[in-house]
């Protein structure tokens, strides 16, 4: 059985944005979502897809470690991310083996369904939000070395 953990943290979209002085509006038209999916998101009132995550991430140049409040250093990322499941998946899965972890044990310690872990790291599905941070809190490696955004392994 999975069970959900949402990791609420306070983000810096909002921050981010009144620094391009853009509106919401201009964002979740961006992102081609509706402006209250994008407040929501802002206001830490639902948890972010990855996906998006990464998007806004390319579309700020800035350090998802930065924009998730989880680092106090911001760092420019001028070149964009592709999403690559495969390459993502192999990642997840030599941190987990760099752990001495089982696909069951790593699965426990996140609080998803080894099958779900499974999936992520055959690259069948892009990891989950919450499962992210906390395989980021875990072994304190930066969410943007975890999504191959950046060659730096742990948070500063």
């Amino acid at each position: 059985m999975e069970i959900d953990v949402i990791y609420m943290i306070n983000n810096r979209l909002e921050e981010l944005r009144e620094e391009k002085d853009l509106k919401q509006i201009n964002v979740a038209k961006f992102l081609n979502v509706a402006k209250s999916t994008y407040s929501e998101w802002e206001h830490n009132k639902s948890p972010i897809p990855t996906k998006r995550i990464i998007e806004l991430a390319n579309f700020y140049q800035v350090n998802i470690d930065y924009m998730l409040n989880l680092s106090k250093y911001k760092k420019v990322i001028k070149e964009k991310t592709n999403i690559n499941l495969k390459d993502i998946g192999l990642k997840i899965k030599n941190i987990r083996l760099s752990l001495n972890l089982t696909q069951d044990e790593l699965a426990n310690k996140l609080n998803i369904a080894q099958t779900t872990l499974s999936n992520f790291e055959i690259g069948i599905s892009l990891i989950k939000i919450d499962p992210l941070i906390g395989l980021s809190k875990l072994t304190n490696y930066s969410i943007d070395y975890i999504l191959n955004r950046s060659k730096e392994k742990n948070i500063k």
